[in-house]
């Protein structure tokens, strides 16, 4: 009998195998994406304290669109470069949290980038 796949078990595997290579610090923190099937989360976090710097979301009263699709994540996407500029934080690593780059993840990162977020 052949068995079905557990994609969140995958994507799971995924995201643990990325974590060991890359880790945010103080001067380069990390963003990272969590997407469920009804909205968007992004964070930056410094992981050497293990503090949030900055998060936005699909749920954020400034995003207009509240679903995860991709105009929602262009809106969080200049959201968290906003929140960011703030903050004076420019350089991140980009954690697509074991989704693939492609849609969703793929405008959000692009939305970050023109934000002024360089990863």
């Amino acid at each position: 009998m052949v068995k079905k796949t557990d994609r969140k078990m995958e994507r799971r595997r995924r995201h643990l195998r990325v974590r060991t290579k890359i880790s945010g610090t103080a001067e380069r923190p990390r963003l990272c994406v969590y997407r469920s099937n009804t909205n968007l989360y992004v964070q930056i976090i410094d992981d050497v304290a293990a503090k949030t710097l900055v998060s936005a979301s699909t749920l954020d009263k400034e995003i207009k669109n509240k679903h995860a699709n991709k105009e929602a994540a262009k809106e969080v996407g200049t959201l968290i470069a906003k929140k960011a500029k703030d903050l004076k934080i420019e350089n991140v690593v980009f954690d697509r949290g074991g989704y693939i780059y492609h849609g969703v993840v793929k405008e959000l990162a692009e939305a970050a980038r023109q934000g002024g977020l360089k990863f």
